[in-house]
């Protein structure tokens, strides 16, 4: 009987994260996407009863420049998305994968069990992991 593999969230997420503040013109923030090399930012709390954001290139593409709007007049909070979807950093990557399709998303924000950011995790980073671990399992 063949194995299903159990992998964790949090085995598979990265734990650099790159925030900004949603008050931020969406230009610095391109700046600071370009300079990390990446193409999401999390979008910080106000306090501690709100909610983690989520700005990704794709929002900018279709909320700024598709609309011809300066990219220093548009603040992130105007274009991001707010609840950003949070994965527990326990959760097995098969239910976390059946998530993300299920809301058409590329990412999530994990945290721990008190909600704290602890990393963010990619559609693509959980499939390669499962389909790795599934090909060792085969092997042996």
């Amino acid at each position: 009987m063949k194995s299903i593999p159990h992998i964790k969230v949090g085995e598979v997420m990265r734990t650099e994260v790159h925030t900004i503040d949603p008050m931020t013109p969406v230009r610095d923030a391109m700046r600071v996407m370009r300079e990390h090399g990446v193409s999401s930012l999390v979008v910080l709390r106000r306090d501690e009863r709100d909610e983690l954001g989520l700005v990704v290139v794709s929002d900018v593409a279709n909320k700024v420049i598709a609309k011809n709007l300066s990219p220093d007049r548009v603040d992130i909070y105007e274009i991001m998305s707010k609840p950003a979807l949070t994965l527990d950093i326990a959760m097995d990557i098969r239910y976390a994968v059946r998530m993300l399709g299920d809301f058409g998303l590329s990412r999530g924000l994990v945290t721990d069990h008190e909600r704290k950011l602890v990393g963010i995790v990619t559609l693509r980073d959980m499939v390669l992991a499962y389909v790795e671990h599934e090909a060792k399992t085969v092997e042996a």
